[in-house]
């Protein structure tokens, strides 16, 4: 009888592999994971600062914009008095807010806590009291509120809170009422005081002040949305012919006084100021929540509300024109973020394509044997998709999480998309490019020298059709610039990496040339160490266009990412300076005040101040006599400076250089002043002398120089004379310079200079231009993808070095049995590795600054920049090419290189040449 035959034994084949080569998976794994976590965080984080950013505008915004005002007339007269006065109660008041709260179209959300409500008249009624201040002779004009929750929103200083003593209705004649602080030291009200409001019937109904009030948060809605319930204003009559003015304020009645306001003539109404709630709002609400608004507004949404407040309601708000703002800054900053998105995405994914690469030449001969064993190249693509999402599935699935959680508040589906996007890519890629490479037998040993190659036909074609797209998207951005408002466009954000793409394709087709030329006369030299690096560079293998394409995009990016934020810097730089006129700038209001020596010494002697430029400053002098002068006489800035001065503070500050050579010639003939004057007044006044009505007195001046810019003023049209030679040329504003200045002491100087000065600090200036989450997250953003670049680079290069490693072991244990020393092999290596090293962070430099050059003009960097800057004032935001990100990414990737290099020749003299020797002939 036969015995049953045993099986084979045999080992699963991905446990196999993961014992085989754990390290070569673990590093894979780590790859994976970072780029999926940089692909899941990008979209993640632009959520997140444009959600801030929402955030911010709104709860920033004035409560004027902001809050949704739902104002109602009071149930007209044809309804019963119970009907009318109930209306006006609060109860009645706060159960319709409850459900205008409800009634609000999504994703539009009210904040009960920062909300009001209440009833008030409309129309001033003027108070006859003769105790009541009368400016010009006119009387004060009041309204009367009584608005919700007055205690919880303000503390009682003086006298005690408003109260209804009974039921309030119309046929009521006295009601209580409470002032703040402001309004009762204007008015000169107390408890106590009485003002009689005229009412329909003639009867007057009195309200008695019986407390003052302090507001708890004069910001918030409660208060600043009528501010005439903070404090009083004094306003211009406009029915008068002359300038006069009166008094216009408003009293707090108790909150259930309301029905009083139904006999008064001060035409009452109902009103419900909601405060949006924007704790639940994201970026992704915009759309839906500016489609509420304006049906809240004129639509659907306002039928509901009027069901609720009365078929007369409306509703107002800002709202909309906030959440426009907001949109108009994302599409501005959008596309130039983009810009860097796109790049660091190109690298990352060329970088993930040289590490499949690697795997898959590491395991040639393996792979190899299995396909003249008779493995079918879908069997050898499955084993090794197999193994391969052993690694890179969970290493994807990791970095998910992690990403949701340095990254809250924002949308899961992009982060996901973004992960998997990653792990699909090395899961098809690597599998695939490995399993094509041997569906043909290849003959051992075949070179594949740089030098030798020729690119086929399809190359070709494919290498012009890149060129054309790249040519398309980089007219296209000149054209359409980023802030056109037609959002992201792939192709437009790509223009750095097409170009930089181009640049490595043209770069590789070079690349044999400078070899053939340096390997003629180095062979004729007696050193065998220079002629063997270039030999084996040329010998590199063609396919090293990857590694050049991944370090020349990533320089290219790295580039590009800081040159925007160097140009960022320079703009606010720039706008600071154009707005300040200097370090530090100390005027009194409407620069009229002037200082004395006293004061002009004391701001010398604060800490840090290098210098100090006094200038006297005259705004809007006629350019005509004093008699001559009218109201449609063109005007300028008279400035009177010492010129020696002036001109140290422009050179110091890098503006024009001052013409002071030109000030200090002797006044002509008649004492015609020369004077230093913009270009526009230079046209305007020509070559004559010319009369200025200036504040010393009618005084001609000629045109002694022109300059296009100057510290002191922004204005367009300016001119400047010495102040010594000005009858009344005291200094009216001081421009102090110094790097480090100390501005508490620069304050207390200009404190006891007079109370009226007022310092203005350049850095504070230049931190005013950053106003919104959007713009730092945007800046963060760049400086990661800068980062990122990078990294990505110094990866690519130790990718392209660690392909060729046992190649170079192999060589160098050879060398040794013939004679080579440790120092010669590691000359070898490094100036091996050095021609393609210096070749990239050449090209990347050529590159990057190229890209930058053609690509500035359309290059908007205002919203990113200066936001929130004075729009009188012309500024300027462009790109331009930073020498340190152009550099430094450079230089890195070269020292890189020459340090692995090195460092492997070192490795290899402490191993030893036998294990070497014994492995075979590595080609």
């Amino acid at each position: 009888m036969r015995s049953a035959k045993s099986p084979a034994a045999s080992a699963p084949w991905v446990r196999t592999r993961l014992r085989t080569a754990p390290g070569v998976f673990a590093a894979l794994a780590v790859l994976v994971f970072l780029t999926a976590f940089l692909a899941a965080a990008f979209p993640r984080s632009v959520d997140a600062y444009e959600t801030r950013a929402l955030r911010h505008d709104i709860a920033t915004a004035p409560p004027g914009r902001s809050v949704l005002e739902i104002a109602a007339p009071p149930p007209p007269l044809g309804q019963p008095p119970s009907v009318r006065e109930r209306a006006m109660r609060e109860d009645s008041l706060a159960s319709a807010e409850g459900a205008l709260i409800g009634a609000l179209p999504d994703p539009v959300r009210a904040d009960p806590a920062r909300s009001s409500y209440g009833a008030h008249t409309t129309k001033p009624l003027a108070a006859e009291e003769d105790w009541l201040p009368r400016p010009d002779a006119l009387p004060a004009r009041l309204t009367y509120a009584a608005p919700s929750a007055l205690p919880a929103h303000s503390t009682l200083t003086s006298g005690r809170w408003p109260v209804a003593r009974s039921t309030v209705t119309m046929d009521s004649r006295e009601v209580e009422a409470a002032v703040t602080e402001d309004t009762a030291r204007d008015l000169r009200m107390k408890p106590g005081s009485a003002i009689a409001v005229p009412t329909q019937s003639g009867d007057p109904l009195t309200v008695r002040v019986t407390g003052i009030v302090a507001p708890l948060r004069p910001e918030s809605g409660y208060w600043a949305v009528d501010p005439l319930l903070r404090a009083p204003s004094l306003v211009r009559d406009p029915a008068s012919r002359t300038p006069v003015s009166y008094w216009r304020a408003t009293l707090l009645l108790a909150p259930d006084a309301g029905p009083a306001l139904l006999a008064t003539t001060g035409e009452p109404e109902l009103f419900w100021r909601l405060a949006p709630d924007t704790s639940g709002l994201t970026a992704a609400d915009v759309a839906a929540l500016a489609t509420g608004v304006a049906a809240a507004e004129n639509g659907p949404g306002l039928l509901k509300l009027r069901d609720v407040a009365g078929p007369n309601a409306a509703l107002t708000t800002d709202l909309d024109a906030i959440l426009d703002s907001w949109s108009g800054m994302r599409a501005a900053i959008g596309p130039v973020v983009t810009v860097a998105a796109v790049g660091v995405g190109a690298v990352a994914a060329v970088v993930l394509l040289m590490t499949c690469g690697l795997i898959g030449a590491r395991r040639h001969q393996e792979l190899a044997l299995l396909r003249s064993r008779g493995g079918s190249l879908p069997g050898i693509g499955g084993r090794l998709l197999a193994e391969t999402a052993v690694a890179v599935v969970p290493a994807a699935a990791l970095a998910l999480p992690a990403a949701v959680l340095l990254v809250g508040e924002a949308r899961l589906l992009p982060s996901v998309l973004g992960a998997a996007g990653v792990a699909v890519l090395v899961c098809v890629v690597l599998p695939l490019h490995t399993a094509l490479n041997h569906r043909r037998p290849l003959l051992h040993g075949a070179r594949e020298d740089v030098v030798a190659a020729r690119p086929s036909r399809r190359r070709t074609v494919a290498e012009l059709t890149l060129l054309v797209l790249a040519v398309g998207a980089v007219v296209a951005l000149r054209r359409r610039g980023t802030s056109s408002g037609s959002g992201a466009d792939l192709l437009v954000s790509a223009a750095p990496v097409l170009t930089g793409l181009i640049a490595a394709l043209v770069l590789v087709r070079l690349y044999p040339l400078p070899l053939r030329l340096a390997a003629r006369p180095v062979a004729r030299l007696r050193g065998a160490v220079g002629f063997l690096s270039l030999a084996r560079a040329g010998r590199a293998s063609s396919s090293g266009t990857l590694p050049l394409l991944a370090l020349l995009v990533a320089l290219t990016t790295a580039a590009f990412g800081g040159s925007v934020l160097a140009g960022v810097a320079d703009a606010r730089d720039e706008a600071a300076l154009r707005a300040v006129g200097a370090d530090a700038r100390i005027s009194g209001e409407g620069g009229q005040a002037g200082f004395t020596g006293d004061a002009v010494r004391r701001v010398r002697a604060v800490a840090g101040a290098e210098d100090v430029a006094p200038v006297h400053i005259e705004y809007a002098v006629p350019l005509a006599s004093a008699v001559e002068a009218g109201p449609d006489t063109k005007r300028a800035t008279l400035m009177g400076v010492a010129p020696d001065t002036y001109a140290r503070l422009a050179r110091s500050t890098g503006l024009p250089p001052f013409p002071s050579a030109a000030l200090k010639d002797a006044p002509g003939r008649g004492g015609v002043l020369p004077a230093v004057v913009s270009p526009a007044l230079a046209e305007r006044l020509g070559t004559g002398p010319h009369t200025v009505a200036s504040g010393s007195g009618d005084i001609r001046v000629r045109v002694a120089a022109v300059l296009p810019r100057t510290a002191a003023v922004t204005d367009a049209e300016f001119l400047i004379v010495d102040a010594a030679r000005l009858a009344e040329g005291g200094p009216t504003t001081l421009l102090v310079t110094g790097s480090s200045l100390d501005a508490r002491q620069l304050r207390a100087a200009a404190h006891e200079a007079g109370p009226g000065f007022e310092v203005r600090l350049r850095s504070e200036e230049r931190e005013r231009f950053v106003d919104t989450p959007m713009q730092s997250g945007a800046e963060r953003i760049y400086g990661a993808a800068v980062a990122a670049g990078g990294g990505f680079a110094l990866l690519a290069v130790g990718l392209s070095l660690l392909r060729t490693a046992p190649e170079r072991g192999t060589l160098l244990a050879r060398l040794r049995t013939m004679g080579l020393t440790t120092r010669q092999g590691r000359r070898l290596l490094v100036m091996e590795a050095l021609p393609q090293a210096l070749l990239a962070a050449l090209g990347g430099i050529l590159v990057g600054w190229a890209t930058i050059a053609l690509l500035a003009p359309g290059i908007d960097l205002g919203a990113l920049a200066l936001a929130g800057a004075d729009l009188a004032v012309p500024q300027t935001a462009s790109l331009r090419a930073d020498a340190p990100s152009l550099a430094l990414p450079a230089a890195g990737v070269v020292v890189l290189t020459a340090a692995v290099a090195g460092v492997q020749a070192w490795w290899a003299g402490r191993r030893g040449s036998i294990k070497e020797l014994r492995a075979g002939d590595t080609r």
